[in-house]
Order: C-alpha cells, then sequence, then structure tokens
C-alpha cells in the first residue's frame, strides 16, 4: 500500500483547509485491502494524498461515549433518522484531539461540530472521563455538549474505542475527499472484548451535496458497492453481544465473507 501511494501527488494540511466538508453526504464502502491495491492504482490521475510531516498514512484513535442504556447504538440499530454520536477522535500524528458530536438528518447529510479536547493522550487514553463541571476546562464541554447534543452529557460514560490507519485523498477539482481506513481494531470498554478486523478497509466519499466523483466509476468497474459501516455500531455489535444486532447482521455477515476471502 504504502509503495502505492508513494508515486502519488501529496496535498499538505493547509491546502486541505478548505476542504473541511463539515455540512456534507457521505458514502461509504467496504473491501479488502488486496482490492484496494487495485483502486489506488486506477485512481493514481485523477486524486492527490495528504501528506503530514512526509507521512501518507495516518494513524488515528477513537473513543465512543453512549449511555448507560447504550442508546446511542439502539437509536441506529433500530434505523431511527436524527441519530447523533459523540466521540473523541485523535489525529495520533499531528497532536490533534477533539470532542465531536456528529448528526445525521433525515436526509442523509452529516453535521459535525467539535471542540479542542485538551490534554488527551490517545496513547494513554483516560477511560474514566465524565463531562461534569469540575473545573473551567469541563465547564466548556458542558456548554458545548448542552449547545449540540440532545442527551445529558452527565450520563455519557465511554464505551468502545478503536485504532486504525487512515489514507486521504483529494480529487484535483478539490471538490471532495475520500478517506481509506484500514488496520481497523476495537476494544470494548463495558466487555473487555477485543476484535481485529485488519483485512478489511472502509472507504467514505466525502462531498457536499450530488459533487461529479471520479471514484464512482473505478468503484463500479471493481464491484465495490455501497454499504453502511458505522464504526462505532460495528465495533458495538461485534464486542457486546447483550446488545440487539438484528438489523446489523447482513453486514456482520458480509465482513465475516469479506475478511475470509482476503
Amino acid at each position: 500500500m504504502e509503495s502505492i501511494i508513494r508515486t502519488y501527488h501529496p496535498i499538505s494540511l493547509d491546502e486541505m483547509s478548505g476542504i473541511k466538508l463539515m455540512n456534507r453526504t457521505d458514502t461509504k464502502f467496504v473491501t479488502t485491502a488486496s482490492r484496494l491495491r487495485q483502486l489506488l492504482v486506477l485512481a493514481h490521475d485523477d486524486y492527490r494524498v495528504q501528506e503530514i510531516n512526509g507521512k501518507r498514512i495516518a494513524r488515528y484513535y477513537t473513543a465512543y461515549f453512549d449511555t448507560p442504556d447504550n442508546n446511542m447504538y439502539i437509536v441506529h440499530q433500530n434505523g431511527h433518522v436524527g441519530r447523533q454520536k459523540l466521540r473523541i477522535r485523535s489525529y495520533v500524528d499531528s497532536g490533534l484531539n477533539f470532542l465531536e458530536v456528529k448528526t445525521k438528518n433525515n436526509h442523509g447529510r452529516t453535521k459535525k461540530k467539535r471542540v479542542d479536547m485538551v490534554g488527551f493522550d490517545p496513547m494513554n487514553p483516560d477511560h474514566g472521563i465524565r463531562f461534569l463541571r469540575q473545573d473551567e476546562q469541563f465547564r466548556q464541554y458542558d456548554e458545548f455538549l448542552h449547545k449540540h447534543l440532545r442527551y445529558d452529557p452527565t450520563i455519557l460514560t465511554e464505551q468502545l474505542e478503536n485504532h486504525f490507519n487512515r489514507i486521504t485523498l483529494v480529487n484535483k477539482a478539490k471538490t471532495e475527499r475520500l478517506t481509506i481506513d484500514s488496520a481497523l481494531c476495537f476494544h470494548n470498554l463495558v466487555t473487555g472484548k477485543d476484535v481485529d478486523l485488519t483485512g478489511l478497509v472502509i472507504i467514505e466519499l466525502k462531498r457536499d451535496g450530488l459533487q461529479p466523483s471520479p471514484i464512482l466509476g473505478m468503484l463500479r468497474e471493481l464491484r465495490i458497492k455501497p454499504s453502511g459501516f458505522s464504526k462505532y455500531c460495528m465495533g458495538s455489535a461485534l464486542t457486546n453481544p447483550a446488545l440487539k444486532r438484528n438489523n446489523f447482521k447482513e453486514r456482520l455477515h458480509m465482513i465475516d465473507r469479506l475478511l475470509s476471502t482476503n
């Protein structure tokens, strides 16, 4: 993988600043590492790769929060619109950490709000974070959450964490981003169970509205079809057997099938 993306022209973080897509339409695709290598060869002439401090594959860490009865998971599993997620997202190599609220409305558009998570260390994460007004910094988080989150932040606790590597491609017109996540591993903070999905690849096309996209034809050529994949929900379903998963069974079977052919 590294050898292929080294042949791409780079795009810097500064150049990426105009492609935030904070109010966007997302389309996800799930495939294997071997099929990804074919896609990267096809996409070479139409995309640039994000490079930060000489690195083109970035390490990510995420911690997800939920209510004591896993309402954020259940709402998604039941297919309700207007759902939300709360997470800490860490860009490990850049040293950037954010507390994020993601809201998906009934038109399929995702809005993301975030604030700096000061002092958070993804290499030694605090698993006991509670959003109580114990100091000035947490008052800032409390105000942020009361403004953007529909849940009572004081009852939320960390449920699941993951690690993965990300390649970010930008089309040469700078109208879209393509994130490619691999080496995905989960750890459930409630059950203690770990799941390693190395070999599975999650591709996400992020664009405002329905802008034309060069990658869609390449994905069709390789028979990589759109498929919903929530890292929080899939990770939770795979690591917590107490959770309902009826509506995720097809995707869980797809994961097994892809991993067996990789």
